[in-house]
């Protein structure tokens, strides 16, 4: 028997393998881009069609039928991005291992009509990014107010916020415009959310969409559609700290609903994440460890000294929300990743929903992916901040945390604003960094890590047996590769124990990716002494057993 025929890699107005599919009325179906509707029909029933092809038509007319028709059809023939079978803290994405890496804007680019998301992707893309973070529309912040953010694009200017629902013909909206209707849903806001998926694709870049977030006070309850006195449903929950519970009156059918659609409307994109919800230990904390033990308290015990966890009352609504996605998707063709936000800094996780496979924790330490590496998920640095406008520290964050096994890093970059698409916005802005120099600086840490067996490396406690006056993190394929990134300032001496074998070392400047020293040298086996060259704020290794 020949080849059988296969659905992979069909791409949009492809024939099928060997035969020709004339156009007849016998399969009519709409196949919609991001930009216009094109009416497609197919005939693969025709006189003198071998069974074979017939099948792998049908197959394909309910292919179409099933996608949400939203998206190139190439888009809907590749299998979403998946933790990688061979190794779970990594992904599988359109046949590669990936690591996920970004500095993007503050979460803006659907939901404010100012942003030129087009403008900001293709400059992520050109930048070597592959990765960006958004926010449904369930949450909104206050221009020039909330967290102290100038340019802030999650906090559009009066009449900007494009949300999911429909404006009423009522006025009295707090941030401008007429109250929302949640019965009622926005084509503007759909239009825009899925072209940005679509935009997003064809540069490679995975976006993550963060369903809902805390509120963290009053400033940002003043603007939230599920306010009472921002839509015309009579929301019957009043303290902001019971959004994100069950008891939440009638707020939680509206946020089911939400979440449904806006799964569906995205169901058939390959490059798409579902976060739960953004901090949700903000609004509902449990204290359960502290950075810092020698603080005294009150300082000890409170950001951003604290190590917070959600709360009962919010892990039970975010298992309702994990439950939304996973029983809209079943019925879809495709089922896609579901992140769960940890905490702060790092913390061994103690129970994930069963939903899960990403586990992102925010302003995190190296210790985050070490400590939970055994759970075989995709660990990840889902936002960056707080420690000054100088990219220099969050570039040694991205080494210290991506070499000890985790899986995304994601910069909060406050060079991006509305009218600075281009990530050109070099005035203070945020409690933050990012610039054009250092999104550079990212994609050298991308192709380095690219340069590995990625499936193959795993954190190694136990190569580098001493590091004089830095701090080491590895990545390994054991007796083969060695990636060590190395914190700190040198020469160091570093003691490694390795393998017998012919040993290519190659240092790097992680900040320009110039090859600072290159040699060879053959080892016996056991322990080998290496002086590093001269550095400052760290050096990369990379080690090949030839």
């Amino acid at each position: 028997m020949g080849p059988q025929p296969s659905l992979s890699g069909l791409q949009a107005g492809s024939p099928l393998p060997g035969r020709r599919c004339n156009l007849t009325p016998q399969f009519r179906l709409p196949i919609l881009t991001a930009r216009s509707p094109v009416r497609v029909r197919l005939n693969c029933l025709r006189k003198g069609t071998g069974t074979m092809w017939r099948k792998l038509c049908f197959l394909l007319c309910l292919h179409l039928l099933v996608s949400t028709g939203s998206a190139p059809l190439s888009s809907q023939t590749v299998e979403p991005i998946r933790l990688h079978p061979k190794n779970p803290h990594y992904f599988l994405f359109r046949g590669k291992p990936t690591v996920l890496i970004t500095s993007g804007e503050h979460y803006g680019s659907v939901l404010n009509g100012g942003f030129d998301y087009k403008k900001y992707l293709a400059t992520l893309a050109a930048d070597g990014m592959n990765f960006t973070r958004i926010f449904g529309g369930s949450y909104v912040e206050v221009p020039a107010t909330s967290f102290g953010i100038k340019r802030n694009t999650l906090a559009p200017l009066p009449g900007k916020f494009i949300a999911p629902w429909m404006r009423s013909e009522i006025g009295g909206y707090a941030g401008g415009g007429n109250k929302f209707d949640l019965t009622k849903w926005n084509p503007e806001y759909f239009a825009r959310y899925k072209d940005f998926l679509a935009e997003a694709a064809k540069g490679g870049i995975v976006v993550e969409i963060s369903l809902f977030s805390s509120t963290y006070g009053d400033v940002q309850w003043t603007v939230s559609p599920f306010n009472s006195a921002n839509n015309v449903n009579n929301t019957e929950v009043g303290d902001w700290k019971k959004v994100t519970t069950i008891d939440n009156g009638n707020v939680l059918k509206f946020q089911e609903e939400y979440v449904r659609k806006l799964v569906r409307e995205s169901n058939a994109f390959d490059n798409v994440i579902f976060e739960i919800q953004n901090e949700p230990w903000s609004d509902r904390p449990v204290l359960s460890s502290v950075v810092n033990p020698y603080l005294q308290k009150p300082a000890r015990d409170n950001y951003p000294n604290s190590v917070d966890l959600a709360d009962e009352a919010s892990i039970a609504w975010q298992g309702k929300v994990a439950e939304w996605i996973a029983s809209e998707e079943a019925a879809l063709l495709n089922k896609h990743l579901i992140a769960q936000n940890y905490c702060n800094f790092y913390f061994p996780v103690r129970a994930l929903l069963p939903q899960v496979s990403i586990v992102n924790f925010h302003y995190a330490y190296a210790q985050a992916a070490l400590d939970n590496y055994g759970l075989d998920k995709a660990i990840g640095y889902d936002e960056t901040g707080f420690l000054g406008r100088e990219d220099k520290v969050y570039l040694r964050q991205a080494w210290n945390f991506l070499l000890s096994g985790g899986g995304t890093f994601d910069g909060l970059d406050y060079s991006f604003s509305v009218g600075h698409e281009a990530g050109d916005d070099t005035e203070p802005n945020g409690p933050g960094g990012g610039s054009a120099k250092f999104r550079r600086q990212l994609a050298i840490l991308q192709k380095f890590l690219q340069r590995f067996s990625l499936t193959e490396m795993r954190p190694d406690r136990d190569v580098v047996k001493h590091a004089a006056g830095v701090s080491a993190r590895v990545l390994s394929n054991p007796d083969r590769e060695y990636a060590i990134y190395l914190d700190g300032d040198g020469p160091a001496d570093l003691t490694l124990e390795l393998p017998k074998g012919y040993y290519s070392a190659e240092w790097i400047n992680p900040a320009t990716g110039a090859v600072l020293h290159s040699e060879s040298f053959g080892h016996s086996g056991g322990s080998k002494m290496l002086t590093s060259p001269k550095f400052s704020e760290g050096a990369v290794l990379r080690l090949v057993n030839q």
